[in-house]
């Protein structure tokens, strides 16, 4: 019988859920078990099967919470740096220098896990849709606006990958710099 907590479930739940998050991202999702997600969330495993069936149900808890958290962070990055086009580079690189840079994590679940669970394919897709209906903000009104987003998010997706591959935002930040001048012309 497990004893019951003073700690409210949601309080589990976060901690679980950020727990994962931390180490989905880093590790990624095939190599973070769920008995090590217990552990670090300091749960129990009945804590953790009340909140999350399995650790698909988590999966998509974790990239649900990541895009809400990306495409807010992504939106005051981009009013930060000026709400221009010029934002845009200046939002990639901040991220690709980060310390916890580690590629896009939508991606990242995709190469992982897409192909046994077409959900996070569709979450991915909405996802990315996202990052350019966010782009479209900070672009110049023309009648191709939202096509020169999705261009400018596809770049931003091989920047990523630019980056997190050679370990060195330079060529990434420069190759996305090119894009956006070439496609915005500016």
């Amino acid at each position: 019988m497990e004893i019951l907590s003073s700690e409210k479930p949601s309080a589990a739940r976060e901690r679980i859920l950020q727990t994962a998050q931390t180490l989905f991202y880093r590790d990624g999702i095939r190599a973070t078990g769920v008995d090590r997600i217990i552990a670090e969330a300091s749960v129990t495993k009945t804590t953790f099967y009340r909140h999350f069936k399995s650790k698909n149900n988590l999966i998509i808890a974790y990239l649900e919470r990541r895009d809400k958290n990306l495409l807010s962070s992504l939106s005051q990055s981009l009013v930060e740096n000026g709400g221009d086009v010029g934002a845009i580079i200046l939002t990639f690189k901040e991220w690709f220098e980060s310390d916890s840079f580690r590629g896009c994590a939508f991606l990242n679940s995709v190469g992982e896990v897409g192909e046994i669970m077409p959900e996070v394919i569709e979450m991915t897709q909405r996802h990315k849709q996202g990052i350019a209906d966010m782009l479209e903000t900070v672009l110049p009104e023309t009648d191709n606006r939202p096509e020169v987003a999705m261009t400018l998010a596809m770049a931003i997706d091989g920047a990523t990958v630019r980056a997190q591959y050679d370990q060195d935002s330079k060529p990434a930040v420069q190759f996305l710099e090119t894009i956006v001048r070439s496609v915005v012309g500016s």
